[in-house]
């Protein structure tokens, strides 16, 4: 099993759901935490939230390269080194496609495939260094396509197949990809406000236990495409 106390992560989309769930267990794991979104305010409310002082808050729009340039300049100067990073900003519009908006097809592409994309061109180099791990969110709409789902359903087939061809390319660095492809998730995604009927959902704080799981695994070992869903349906 491998010691991950002290290690640097970053996490984008931070700010809450998926993002922020990952961010607590990683932090209570000894873990140093750096979290982005677009909202500075957000994001501080997130690391008030979190309360390490291990925590650094960074403004970020994944879909400005530059941006995430920017953001691992910051971890590195702050952290000196960067080992983990957690692909997770993502949206969702859906619509039958002859109504989908060009707007809408764009901000999902833009953020949940180039973002993506963004992420890992700007820390590889770091992960190179560390012989890190990259972690993409993606989603069981990822493999399962249905009705009013044609640009989400795009852009998560996207990151599956990205992620999967990183891995490829970059296992040759010894650097670690997995995709995590969450069927229903407790979070504030699509305007949901979480409640108490979300129960019988997945929790953040499941998969923040499933990605401390993933970096402990023996490095011999690579869960590269983990699909995982609710027990029961509703």
């Amino acid at each position: 099993m491998q010691n991950i106390e002290g290690k640097v992560a970053y996490i984008t989309g931070g700010t809450k759901g998926i993002g922020l769930g990952i961010a607590k267990s990683l932090v209570e794991s000894g873990l140093k935490v750096a979290i982005s979104g677009r909202n500075i305010d957000d994001v501080e409310k997130a690391r008030h939230y979190l309360g390490n002082q291990n925590v650094l808050a960074i403004q970020s729009d994944v879909r400005h390269f530059e941006d995430e340039q920017n953001a691992v300049e910051q971890i590195i100067s702050a952290f000196g080194r960067l080992d983990i990073v957690i692909a997770n900003a993502g949206l969702g519009k859906f619509a039958p496609v002859d109504e989908l908006s060009l707007e809408d097809w764009n901000a999902m592409i833009d953020t949940n495939l180039t973002g993506v994309f963004h992420t890992i061109k700007a820390s590889v180099e770091a992960l190179k260094v560390s012989k890190g791990y990259y972690i993409s969110i993606a989603s069981l709409a990822g493999t399962n396509f249905f009705a009013n789902g044609a640009g989400y359903n795009a852009s998560k087939f996207g990151v599956v197949g990205f992620t999967q061809a990183a891995m490829l390319d970059l296992r040759n660095y010894d650097i670690k990809c997995t995709t995590i492809m969450p069927g229903s998730v407790t979070s504030n995604f699509n305007d949901h406000v979480p409640n108490s009927e979300d129960g019988w959902k997945i929790q953040p704080e499941d998969l923040g236990q499933m990605v401390v799981d993933l970096l402990k695994m023996n490095p011999n070992v690579l869960p590269s495409k983990i699909e995982v869903r609710p027990t029961k349906t509703k």
